[in-house]
């Protein structure tokens, strides 16, 4: 199956085990896991680093410096999170000293702090533990938010649940008492939002795209026996069909609202590598784990409407409240997104984060964009992740 976008002379030089791989079938055995190490090599091609100079406005060493600098924090951030023990208050990715801050809270001991700036972070002093500020994320949750309530999620460095409501709904009765009920939770700040949430699936439009009915989504990853995706793109049983048309295989497992992720399986001559297409905007990237990135560390995206664009990691475990209902546990990000960008791979360096869910905005103004963390996924339904 030829593919609009990557020839195969071009996998070729990307697959050092040859041109292309048969889709296998799911792992037997209940102890296989999710692949997620961090690669040794250098995680960043040229054209990725001039798609970051781009979108991030930086210049080549810049990008290249902080994609390591990054790379360390996100191997530092376990490490550091144990030996801030209970009073650990959450973690994210200075861009100015380039390096991985950990909250703690003002009852940890010299000990603890000297324990995680071994470990390479800085120390900062936060109001709330980690746990605190999850729970009152949880007690959220648990609440029916108005449609002028675009979600909400922790925020680490402010130490607080961020959440964010229309500017035009500020004064609406409904939203009043969702914001009365959210403040009794626990630590809230209130903020508006330049946009309303909202998935990103299209109508059957051209490209390099797979379909299911009239619907036009993106490939996300490549897992042994087919690929993740946005749940919204399709239900259990749905048959999907590539970008000529041709068979590929049907949605396996799909969940929407409360979570945004989905699995199809492959067969009928397509096959599965691990690779995120660079539309000949940048070359196609390798995927070698699923590393989580941290808050603050820059991330690419890959869809069949808009192509690949950069941005950074605002927030992790946030609730958007889509018009079709809640979805958790959600990462935050300012890379801009299109409809029919559904499902398409976010990528930090070499390692897949997760699948466009949806956002508000487009990629000629700008906006932000939400997704599902692809370790959820692949541990929901069992997967392997297809590395290099």
């Amino acid at each position: 199956m030829r593919r609009t976008t990557s020839t195969l002379a071009g996998l070729a030089a990307l697959l050092t085990f040859g041109t292309c791989v048969t889709t296998g079938t799911l792992p037997a055995s209940a102890s296989d896991s999710p692949i997620r190490g961090r690669s040794a090599e250098a995680p960043a091609s040229a054209a990725l680093l001039s798609a970051m100079q781009r979108d991030l406005h930086l210049s080549k060493t810049e990008a290249t410096a902080r994609l390591a600098a990054e790379q360390r924090a996100t191997a530092v951030e376990p490490k550091a999170r144990r030996a801030a023990r209970t009073s650990f208050g959450g973690s994210w990715f200075d861009a100015a000293d380039s390096r991985l801050t950990v909250g703690v809270t003002s009852d940890a001991s010299p000990a603890t702090r000297r324990a995680v700036q071994a470990t390479g972070a800085t120390v900062r002093t936060v109001a709330h533990t980690a746990r605190q500020l999850d729970a009152t994320r949880a007690r959220i949750d648990a609440l029916s938010a108005p449609a002028g309530v675009s979600g909400w999620h922790v925020d680490p460095k402010a130490s607080t649940v961020i959440v964010n409501v229309a500017p035009s709904a500020r004064d609406d009765n409904d939203v009043q008492r969702f914001l009365a009920k959210a403040r009794k939770a626990g630590p809230v700040t209130v903020e508006e939002t330049a946009g309303a949430p909202r998935t990103l699936a299209a109508g059957t439009v051209g490209g390099d795209p797979y379909y299911t009915g009239n619907v036009r989504c993106s490939i996300g990853f490549s897992v042994y026996g087919g690929f993740v995706t946005a749940g919204h793109c399709g239900q259990p049983g749905a048959g999907v069909s590539g970008w000529d048309r041709s068979y590929i295989g049907n949605f396996q497992g799909s969940s929407f609202p409360d979570n945004d992720y989905a699995w199809v399986n492959v067969g009928s001559g397509w096959w599965t590598v691990p690779v995120v297409l660079g539309w000949g905007t940048v070359s196609d990237q390798l995927v070698r784990g699923s590393a989580e990135a941290p808050v603050g560390a820059s991330i690419c995206r890959s869809g069949s409407t808009s192509h690949w664009h950069c941005g950074t990691v605002l927030a992790k475990n946030e609730t958007v409240n889509y018009s079709q209902g809640a979805v958790h546990q959600m990462t935050k990000t300012n890379v801009c997104a299109e409809p029919g960008d559904s499902g398409g791979s976010f990528i930090s360096g070499d390692q897949a984060q997760g699948v466009t869910s949806g956002g508000w905005g487009n990629c000629s103004s700008g906006g932000e964009t939400w997704f599902q963390p692809v370790n959820e996924i692949l541990n929901r339904y069992g997967l392997t992740l297809h590395t290099a």
